[in-house]
């Protein structure tokens, strides 16, 4: 359940052009435009450049690609925002989260790292240390 300040901020009066509810699973890669509220079981991919929003009740094993995620349930997996995350008192998050913006509310089990900023930044310093030990090993 979303808080009330969540509802404020434009949670709840997005239009959710998908709901994956309680009890139901799914396996795969799920692209879309818009928001999404899973209160189910998921394992695979989530990509958008929408909103995700993540259920006390769910239980999610995928990697994530969104703009924003509001995130009440399990996640296990990497986050990537480019715009925020927001973990909500009951949240359990496994995994390494960037965004520019990061709320973690007290409650919240976090194990993972975190990296704040823009990732196209972080991405060009990693590319060329990742090419010069391609290139030192011959291959």
């Amino acid at each position: 359940m979303l808080r009330r300040d969540e509802k404020e901020k434009g949670a709840q009066s997005d239009e959710i052009i998908a709901f994956l509810g309680k009890g139901t699973e799914f396996k795969g890669i799920i692209t879309y435009s818009g928001t999404v509220r899973i209160d189910g079981k998921v394992e695979g991919e989530i990509v958008t450049q929408g909103k995700l929003v993540v259920g006390e009740t769910a239980v999610i094993n995928a990697e994530i690609s969104a703009g924003t995620v509001i995130c009440g349930g399990k996640i296990s997996g990497n986050i990537r925002a480019s715009e925020r995350i927001h973990l909500l008192s009951k949240a359990v998050m496994t995994g390494s989260v960037n965004t520019p913006n990061l709320i973690i509310e007290e409650g919240v089990s976090f194990n993972g790292k975190c990296q704040m900023g823009q990732e196209e930044a972080s991405q060009a310093e990693i590319r060329p240390l990742q090419a010069v030990g391609h290139d030192s090993n011959g291959s």
